[in-house]
């Protein structure tokens, strides 16, 4: 099978006589030791009917026919010919005739040697051009179904020419501007002594080149519609990469426009309410009282604080675009990672916590897993302002896991919506931040962080139906192994 996933056809027959050269020899030795037995013996076929020695050496060179077609049937004829008037017609030992039976005998046994020599090479030869043709045709029928699929190459189209012609060497070339350059090459690229090199135009500045045995006539026609193909290939597979190209490049558009658009709006805001506290503080003709000064500082607290989640989550978000997230996991308890992610979050008092004492530890790199739940609940939190978020600890769903589910009672999703959940900048029908900031803005990167994170610890993160309505975003890690065992690892996102 080719790389395609398609058969590939066989070589094609190398010659069109259909008779090899074992054959050839076989025919050439059964009539020799025929005509060597005949001489031997013509003392006891002289006293036999003359028609009884001819039909024998007809039947022989008949065989060495079948066997070695027209060049050993035609010399056979005429050597038993010769032997026959000499050793088996009167007179004996020489090439007189005395009866004109006999020369007509002689001459029809040569006639229906020759004749029938000549029928056994047409039919091989009819048999080999036949062969040749099926070949060729199953080399354009594999070649036309390579050209439709699509994951078919220039180099699988190399190897195939190879293959078909039975060639050391098959490469295409490009015409540039210091002459002909190899796009691609299957096989020995150096050339040998006395060896038959082929050029077939694919192209106006395509063209292939081949290294073997010399080719038949029907075999070039063969190999132009290879080259042609060879050439398709590489057109299409080089309008494939620049559609990629440009799909990747309209994406990078698409989420550039989007974060010009939420950065935007997202950084005004805190910045705007910083730069009015601030002013506001600076103003000398106001009396500010102690309540209204510690109202300003904590508007520049908050602006300050959400301009560093958004920031954090714009560099997070690129770290994971380029790979380059590193997680040095340790042994450490649930209920402290919980603990560390709900220090910095406001609506501290809204939390519950359910996490049982006897639960196994996890491997999680603190940082990381501290982003993780502090980018979920935050979004709980402000989803469901008015209710209460519960954290929820409890033995995972997959072996050797444990879940650590964030649970709102919020309207929930949208049906179908899961998909865009963690796929940054997007927003959901309903006005919702596909991200978990529903409602009330934002960039759309918390889950797709929190994801990418827990993704890092060799975890994940996923949304659950929260019974009676919400929405639970489920964090499973990876239980800690025994303390015998190796307590940390570390993991790079590939």
């Amino acid at each position: 099978m080719s790389r395609a996933g398609l058969p590939s056809p066989g070589a094609l027959p190398a010659g069109f006589t259909g008779l090899g050269r074992r054959r050839y020899r076989a025919g050439a030795t059964l009539v020799a030791a025929g005509l060597v037995a005949l001489v031997a013996a013509h003392e006891p076929m002289r006293r036999l009917d003359y028609a009884v020695p001819v039909l024998l050496v007809l039947a022989l060179v008949v065989a060495g026919a079948l066997l070695g077609g027209i060049r050993v049937a035609l010399p056979g004829a005429v050597a038993g010919a010769l032997l026959l008037n000499w050793f088996l017609t009167p007179p004996f030992g020489t090439l007189l005739i005395d009866s004109s039976e006999q020369v007509v005998v002689l001459a029809v046994y040569l006639g229906a040697a020759v004749a029938v020599s000549w029928v056994v090479e047409l039919a091989a030869r009819r048999t080999a051009e036949a062969a040749r043709a099926r070949a060729e045709a199953e080399a354009l029928s594999g070649l036309a179904g390579a050209a439709m699929a699509r994951s078919q190459t220039v180099a699988d189209l190399l190897t195939q020419v190879r293959e078909v012609f039975g060639m050391r060497e098959a490469a295409l070339l490009e015409r540039d501007g210091s002459g002909w350059g190899v796009v691609e090459v299957s096989g020995s690229s150096a050339p040998l002594p006395d060896e038959n090199e082929l050029r077939v135009p694919a192209g106006s500045d395509l063209l292939m080149r081949v290294r073997g045995p010399q080719l038949f006539a029907a075999d070039q026609r063969v190999l132009t519609s290879f080259a042609e193909a060879a050439a398709g290939a590489l057109v299409t597979h080089r309008l494939a990469d620049r559609a990629a190209e440009a799909a990747r490049l309209e994406a990078a558009d698409r989420m550039r426009t989007a974060l010009l658009a939420g950065v935007g709006h997202d950084l005004r805001t805190p910045l705007a309410a910083i730069k009015a506290a601030v002013s506001s503080l600076r103003q000398r003709d106001v009396a500010w009282t102690a309540t209204e000064t510690a109202e300003l500082l904590a508007t520049i607290e908050s602006g300050a604080d959400r301009l560093q989640r958004l920031v954090g989550n714009l560099l997070d978000a690129s770290r994971l675009q380029a790979g380059v997230v590193n997680a040095a996991v340790e042994r450490v308890r649930l209920e402290e990672l919980a603990g560390r992610a709900l220090l910095d979050l406001d609506g501290l008092g809204a939390v519950d916590l359910d996490i049982p004492e006897d639960l196994p530890d996890v491997l999680a790199d603190l940082g990381l897993a501290e982003r993780v739940l502090a980018n979920v609940l935050e979004n709980a939190l402000r989803h469901d302002p008015a209710g209460r978020v519960t954290i929820r600890g409890t033995v995972g769903p997959g072996a050797g896991t444990v879940a650590c589910d964030v649970i709102d009672h919020g309207p929930g999703l949208p049906p179908g919506s899961d998909a865009l959940l963690f796929t940054p900048f997007t927003r959901l029908d309903d006005g919702t931040d596909a991200l978990g900031d529903r409602g009330v803005g934002g960039l759309g990167l918390g889950l797709a962080v929190a994801r990418g994170f827990a993704e890092a610890m060799r975890g994940d993160l996923i949304p659950l139906p929260t019974p009676g309505g919400g929405l639970t975003m489920r964090l499973t890690l990876p239980v800690a192994p025994s303390p015998r065992g190796v307590a940390a690892t570390s993991r790079t996102t590939p």
